[in-house]
């Protein structure tokens, strides 16, 4: 009598090779129940129902009876009713699970419990050291990515189309091999798809109607770095590890942000930290001693509940995507748990927009800090923030100022962009695009010296002096005075004329 367990190992195979012999039982519940959840789209029902028409095949070829048996007016739950018939008749429980053996262990029941045979993955072989993720789809050649973050390309592995045969046999042995590596797991089953982790490979199976063909796509890390190796400014080192607890880690897809994060969660440890993950799936490879939690088996509040109670000094949150991923970092944040999030953005400022219209600006420096921007697996640019109360750039009247978040270039101390509220927008204004201090005194001091050559021009209190001797005040025509406005206009800035003494 098999169960959905033992056909999802790949029973056939053990008939095949004679590892166990006579007549194949399957209950007419376990038929009924595989059939409702195909129609449900469960990609594991599909390939437990290929694996009983392979092996009705075999069987007929090697000259086994094939029964489907029980009583249709039965209720209950598959694996019950094959029990009960198995104590009723006297037969044998085919099984790879583990639970299943301890029931027919309790019961007195006869079972054959399936062991691993030595055999491969097949799809390993498209795997070499340079390959991130491979690539198959009924009806189209296998395809690789290959390469290192930031210079990745796609490589043909064959000539030949792959057959929806190949594909589902492929994700048949995924499946198999799931109770085989260490590590292994069924992340996630929805209708139409399946994620595994299987040891360090991670697994995305799609079918009909989901995809229009059946996919499977899988992904392992290429590289797998200490923080050390990223060669980090002695500034972000420093400030990693005594002031950066709202950290953001941000970078277009591929980039390494999640390798990134892991250096860091492993640094945090090395450090004497306590650190947890959140992750979907969890495909971080970490050091045991680093708990990653998954949050498609969690609700939000439980995760909240759980952090909340076991302290950890750092969380690390992979893959930040929705509304109920940015509140669970804010509240965390806002709780005092140190926070590392991961998000999808094309430059530093585009993370920082994820969080503007979520929260209040007062509340910002303290959910953000630190800003490590990600491009081809380095870090390309770091930001800081600070709150101050002062007239935001471009703003010209003292009665103006207010609460302002200033996003200063760790590396220069320059900044950047300033964050407030004006009327009731929240804004984010880039300061001096595209020219810095110097070259606009520069600029200011060209136009004047033409016409004014012992005038000099200086940068105060955000304004630009122009500072004229009183014997060359008659120079100061209306074309000079109409060429400052228009700079003025143009680049957002104030120029103020004072006489020298």
């Amino acid at each position: 009598m098999l169960d959905k367990s033992a056909l999802l190992f790949g029973v056939s195979k053990y008939l095949e090779k004679g590892i166990i012999t006579g007549n194949v039982l399957i209950h007419k519940s376990l038929l009924a129940e595989l059939e409702r959840e195909s129609n449900d789209g469960l990609v594991s029902a599909e390939i437990a129902l290929d694996e009983v028409k392979k092996l009705k095949d075999i069987t007929e070829r090697i000259l086994v009876n094939f029964e489907i048996v029980g009583d249709d007016s039965k209720k209950g739950e598959a694996n019950e009713l094959s029990r009960e018939y198995c104590l009723e008749k006297g037969c044998i429980i085919v099984t790879a699970d583990e639970t299943q053996k301890k029931i027919c262990d309790a019961m007195g029941i006869q079972y054959n419990f399936l062991q691993p045979l030595k055999q491969g993955l097949s799809f390993e072989s498209f795997f070499d050291d340079e390959t991130m993720s491979l690539h198959i789809k009924e009806d189209t050649v296998p395809r690789a990515k290959k390469g290192k973050p930031g210079n990745w390309k796609f490589v043909n592995l064959s000539d030949k189309p792959m057959l929806s045969t190949d594909v589902r046999m492929i994700a048949n042995e995924i499946i198999n091999a799931v109770r085989l590596i260490k590590g292994s797991f069924v992340e996630i089953e929805r209708r139409g798809s399946l994620i595994i982790q299987l040891g360090n490979y991670r697994v995305v199976i799609t079918r009909p109607p989901l995809s229009d063909g059946w996919e499977i796509t899988i992904t392992r890390p290429v590289v797998r770095k200490r923080l050390e190796d990223y060669n980090l400014d002695e500034r972000l080192i420093k400030r990693l590890e005594e002031r950066a607890e709202g950290i953001i880690i941000a970078g277009a897809p591929g980039m390494g942000k999640t390798t990134f994060a892991q250096a860091l969660a492993e640094y945090y440890m090395r450090l004497g930290k306590i650190v947890k993950t959140i992750e979907s799936p969890r495909d971080m490879h970490l050091p045991p001693e680093i708990t990653q939690y998954s949050k498609n088996y969690a609700e939000i509040g439980e995760l909240h509940d759980i952090l909340l109670l076991s302290r950890p000094d750092y969380t690390v949150y992979d893959e930040m995507r929705n509304d109920e991923d940015f509140k669970l970092y804010v509240d965390l944040r806002l709780a005092g748990v140190g926070m590392v999030g991961v998000v999808h953005a094309t430059s530093p400022i585009d993370a920082i927009h994820r969080f503007v219209n979520r929260v209040d600006i007062g509340t910002i420096p303290n959910i953000l800090d630190t800003i490590i921007f990600i491009n081809s697996g380095n870090v390309s640019k770091v930001y800081t923030l600070e709150m101050t109360v002062k007239v935001p750039a471009g703003l010209k009247e003292a009665d103006l100022a207010r609460p302002v978040v200033e996003i200063k270039d760790l590396a220069t101390g320059n900044t950047e962009y300033e964050i407030y509220v004006f009327g009731e927008q929240t804004m984010i204004v880039p300061v001096n695009r595209g020219i810095t201090m110097s070259n606009m005194e520069f600029k200011i001091s060209k136009i004047v010296n033409n016409i004014i050559p012992n005038a000099t021009v200086k940068y105060e209190d955000g304004e630009y002096v122009i500072v004229i001797p009183k014997e060359e005040i008659g120079k100061y025509n209306r074309k000079l005075v109409q060429r400052l406005k228009r700079l003025e206009k143009k680049n957002n800035i104030k120029i103020k004329i004072k006489l020298s003494d």
